[in-house]
């Protein structure tokens, strides 16, 4: 390789065997910078790497180039540590997404950027950039670019802590107004009465016989999760040994005491009564040993197929239901019944804010007509009398 140095050895130029072109290079601000003359003559290639390099010490000077660590390197440290210090403690698939976000969206634009360039403005046009390049023609869900959000303030505080940024940047979305808060989609009594009055017609007449045993499944899964409140996750995870028939003391029912393994951990879940019967008929089925899952097949297909045959798939806002909703219906049902919201976000292994915002505000039965409708009690009128003349 023909090499050449150019002010004072601070300058290269040099033509690789393979290239008839000069390519110069120099470090500077800390990093190395190199690009193609796009010369075949020597002569002509020194002329433009001498321009070149006092174009680039000029910018220097004037504050143009930003020096210090980029976000590419310092998101490496971020998986690097998270993957780490979370083992045990987060979902690896939550792990990995983190990965994923950064692999897909965030690096192709933040990537080669010093940490000092992401600004509040930088992350707008993110924002921008995100809604004028999608795939499917239409914009981002609004929370799927929180989640980006969020991983890149992750990204940025790691920078924080080491040293490699003075301060993390405001990231709120700005022209944000307040939220609509809708409730969570769920089936009212008189759905989920439809729901599973068809689940058990298709678990007893299926439409071919090798679906039978889906079609039985389907049917417990459905009681099951609406008299647990498990997250449908949760439920994918839960094994035979995870669960335990009990007389309850305070009740004197018969109920199942689950443990619970999900995004927050181990937890533990009372169910109501309506759950003992599904779980004996999947122990009677599928003769399991204690390590199997309960549900092994998430039947997903074959949930949609029956909420579209029912017209249950939308409810009356358009939100679609799915197997969450389950979860949701058991929650609204225990408020309904006058259960302690308190209790049930334990049981439920989340907060009373998440179950006051999402749930109790549509449930009709939480609001205390007794309460609201107080009259003041007004005072007896004094009857007018004749005042006597006095003498």
């Amino acid at each position: 390789m023909a090499e050449h140095e150019l002010m004072g050895g601070r300058l290269h130029v040099y033509r690789r065997g393979n290239s008839r072109y000069w390519q110069c290079s120099t470090y500077l601000a800390g990093k190395n910078w190199r690009v193609s003359t796009k010369e075949d003559s020597l002569a002509q290639a020194k002329d433009f790497a001498e321009d070149w390099f006092l174009g680039l010490k000029g910018k220097h000077r004037a504050g143009e180039i930003k020096t210090g660590k980029t976000f590419s390197a310092t998101s490496d440290q971020f998986l690097h540590e998270y993957q780490i210090i979370t083992a045990g403690q987060r979902n690896p698939e939550y792990v990995q997404s983190h990965a994923d976000r950064l692999r897909v969206h965030l690096l192709p634009f933040f990537g080669a950027m010093v940490l000092s360039e992401i600004t509040p403005g930088t992350v707008q046009e993110y924002r921008i950039h995100r809604a004028q390049t999608s795939r499917t023609g239409k914009p981002p869900a609004r929370s799927t670019i929180h989640h980006e959000i969020v991983t890149l303030r992750q990204v940025l505080k790691t920078a924080h802590r080491h040293g490699w940024l003075q301060f993390v940047p405001d990231l709120s979305p700005p022209y944000k107004t307040s939220g609509k808060i809708s409730h969570r989609a769920w089936f009212s009594p008189t759905e989920y009465r439809q729901l599973y009055e068809a689940t058990r017609r298709r678990a007893k007449e299926p439409l071919k016989k090798r679906w039978g045993w889906s079609g039985e499944q389907l049917h417990d899964y459905v009681l099951f999760m609406a008299n647990t409140g498990l997250r449908p996750d949760e439920a994918a995870r839960l094994e035979y040994r995870d669960v335990t028939v009990v007389k309850d003391d305070s009740t004197g029912e018969t109920i199942l005491e689950i443990e619970v393994r999900g995004k927050r951990g181990v937890g533990y879940c009372k169910s109501t009564q309506g759950a003992v019967r599904p779980f004996f008929r999947l122990k009677k089925r599928n003769k399991p040993q204690p390590t199997d899952r309960l549900f092994p097949k998430h039947h997903r297909m074959l949930l949609n197929a029956i909420l579209d045959e029912e017209g249950l798939k939308f409810d009356r806002e358009g939100n679609r239901r799915t197997a969450y909703s389950l979860r949701h219906t058991y929650i609204c049902l225990r408020l309904m019944e006058g259960a302690d919201i308190y209790q049930i976000a334990k049981n439920c292994r989340t907060s009373v804010e998440m179950i006051e915002k999402f749930y109790a505000t549509h449930i009709k039965t939480t609001l205390d007509a007794a309460a609201i409708n107080v009259r003041r009690p007004r005072p007896k009128r004094k009857k007018r009398g004749r005042v006597p003349n006095a003498e």
